[in-house]
């Protein structure tokens, strides 16, 4: 039986004798494995000696239908000992933990606008977060809207917050403690000689509806957030390494084909940037790197090349992108039908 003097003998019993070549059988397949997955020994922690800025796309997709592949939009950037997150969608939480950073880590949110897909994760992060660890507020910057939205978020978790806090584990009251603030364009964050501006787009009806740009060591990368093709925004990034902007690429028959009206198809598309549109603002803007997400693939790129002939990438969820004196891209590595969409 488990657990008498005779156990080591019964085990040693179990043991299975292999080949005498299966060492070598093992070392040979290690070895294709490698091979076969491009960047395999990389990760994504391992930043180049020159990195000013880490980007990691936590999540590439668009709209608020699942995607077991392109989780919600969130960005997250690395600057200046800062850990700053760009919109907070489905599943943020768990491709941060994907990329090795701690929930707790994370005290920061800028939102771009208020669509569900954009917030979905706000209160994953919000709460285990703080059972996590973290010990600070959890600060929020975003558009008209977003305090009622915090507030009222709190109100949703009453029960388990106040278990949790006062009752059971007692975790840290200042860690489950908000502090929104609703942001006009202009800089609504600078510390540790990291800049965080904010300017207005136009997502349709969704006003105001705000991009981002962040500046760090004489570097910066800039963000859309859902937008028509809009010149205030050509205005703010223009010269920036990396510009992460969204591109739609669906027709009207394809919305439909989902069961929406045609109507209805017609504002989605009205109130996003098309692929060739995308190219334009990338050739006045002029990035280092130009990057599709929420959103992209091989259409978006085809597209954004009759007006932009610089480097393009169509990010895959936890894309990473060092910024520095060189700019360079990794990704997870992918294998089958799906596969990643790399530069063209």
């Amino acid at each position: 039986m488990w657990g008498t003097k005779n156990q080591p003998e019964k085990l040693a019993k179990l043991r299975y004798t292999f080949p005498n070549n299966m060492k070598e059988h093992v070392g040979a397949l290690l070895i294709l494995l490698v091979i076969s997955f491009p960047g395999a020994g990389q990760t994504p922690t391992s930043s180049p000696s020159d990195t000013v800025l880490k980007i990691v796309v936590l999540g590439s997709g668009a709209g608020p239908s699942a995607d077991t592949r392109r989780y919600g939009p969130s960005v997250l950037i690395e600057a200046g000992g800062e850990k700053l997150l760009f919109d907070c969608g489905r599943a943020a939480v768990i491709r941060l933990a994907e990329a090795g950073v701690g929930q707790q880590e994370i005290d920061k949110i800028f939102l771009t606008h208020l669509h569900s897909d954009h917030i979905l994760s706000v209160p994953d992060l919000l709460l285990t977060g703080w059972t996590s660890g973290r010990k600070t507020p959890l600060r929020v910057w975003g558009p008209s809207g977003t305090k009622n939205m915090m507030d009222n978020m709190l109100r949703a978790f009453d029960f388990d917050i106040h278990i949790r806090r006062d009752v059971d584990e007692k975790f840290s009251e200042s860690g489950i403690i908000v502090e929104a603030t609703e942001i006009q364009e202009g800089v609504v964050y600078e510390h540790h000689g990291v800049k965080v501006s904010a300017f207005l787009v136009d997502h349709g009806p969704v006003k105001p509806a705000f991009g981002y740009r962040v500046d760090a060591g004489g570097h910066s990368v800039a963000m859309s957030g859902d937008t028509t093709f809009s010149e205030n925004l050509i205005k703010h990034v223009t010269g920036v390494d990396v510009l992460i902007h969204e591109v739609f690429t669906t027709t009207v028959e394809g919305l439909t084909a989902r069961g929406l009206t045609r109507q209805q198809a017609e504002n989605i598309i009205n109130h996003h940037t098309s692929a060739a549109e995308a190219g334009i603002v990338f050739n006045r803007t002029k990035p280092r790197l130009a990057v599709f997400a929420h959103g992209g693939g091989a259409a978006a790129i085809e597209g954004a090349r009759k007006n932009f002939s610089g480097k393009i990438e169509s990010a895959d969820d936890l894309t990473t992108i060092f910024v520095g004196e060189n700019v360079e891209v990794r990704r997870r590595p992918t294998v089958g039908p799906n596969e990643s969409v790399r530069t063209r």
